[in-house]
């Protein structure tokens, strides 16, 4: 007859459980040693009793295999942690896919495109979203057209202030400045004053002398003294001088 099956729960007794624990201990050791040579493998075991008592196996140095298996360890969870990262990047990447082709799809139904699968309701719902897009375009081309005014009206404002105080700086300026209107002369005033006032003198002079001379010899002719006249004038009257017989009425022309 076969032994009969033994439910693996803790052991009440505690004579019983120390048999038990030094019997499987043994059995426990051998075959970790076995499985060493048979299977080339290197083995370590730790056991640590109730009373707290240190067995231990290694098949080459127990520290050895303890930093093998920490450096294994490390290795694992790394690989571990990439993988969960690896896989929650997968799964947000499907998402968003999912996402944008769902974008993509709305946004060809409202260029009016696809519609056949929509039913009434829907297409009303597609409508009342257009007629709602079209009204928040058009109040966003008022307001940037109100914007636009408005900037306007403020740059207009500015350039009359700068209009305004460069006006303001001209007059002062031209306070500051001596006036330079002035009429301009006629053309004798240009002339030399020296050589004006003596022509003027010698005529005055040889006017005087002759109208004496002739007040001497004839004390009732007529006599008209014309001073500082034209040069052509002059020229003109010449002509009929010359002509003119000695009579009651003499001309005299300054020189």
């Amino acid at each position: 007859m076969g032994r009969g099956k033994i439910e693996i729960k803790r052991i009440e007794n505690a004579t019983s459980r120390q048999v038990t624990f030094s019997k499987r201990r043994a059995g426990l050791l051998k075959k970790a040693q076995e499985l060493s040579i048979l299977c080339d493998a290197e083995v370590a075991l730790i056991i640590f009793s109730s009373s707290g008592k240190l067995f231990e196996f290694a098949s080459s140095s127990m520290k050895r295999t303890l930093s093998r298996y920490n450096k294994c360890l490390d290795c694992s969870e790394t690989a571990i942690v990439e993988y969960e990262v690896e896989k929650q990047q997968s799964k947000e990447v499907n998402i968003l896919k999912d996402e944008i082709a769902r974008l993509r799809m709305a946004n060809r139904r409202m260029m009016g495109k696809e519609l056949t699968g929509l039913s009434l309701k829907e297409l009303q719902h597609l409508e009342y979203q257009l007629s709602e897009g079209i009204l928040s375009v058009k109040d966003r081309k008022e307001q940037l057209l109100l914007e636009q005014l408005e900037q306007s009206r403020l740059q207009e404002q500015r350039a009359l202030l700068e209009n305004e105080t460069l006006r303001k700086q001209v007059e002062e300026l031209r306070g500051l400045l001596p006036s330079t209107e002035r009429p301009i002369p006629p053309y004798l005033e240009l002339q030399p004053m020296e050589n004006k006032h003596s022509h003027i003198k010698q005529d005055i002079i040889s006017s005087n002398i002759g109208c004496n001379c002739l007040f001497e010899k004839q004390g009732d002719s007529d006599t008209s003294l014309h001073l500082g006249l034209p040069s052509d004038s002059c020229r003109k009257r010449k002509a009929p001088e010359a002509s003119v017989s000695n009579g009651s009425r003499t001309e005299i022309a300054p020189s």
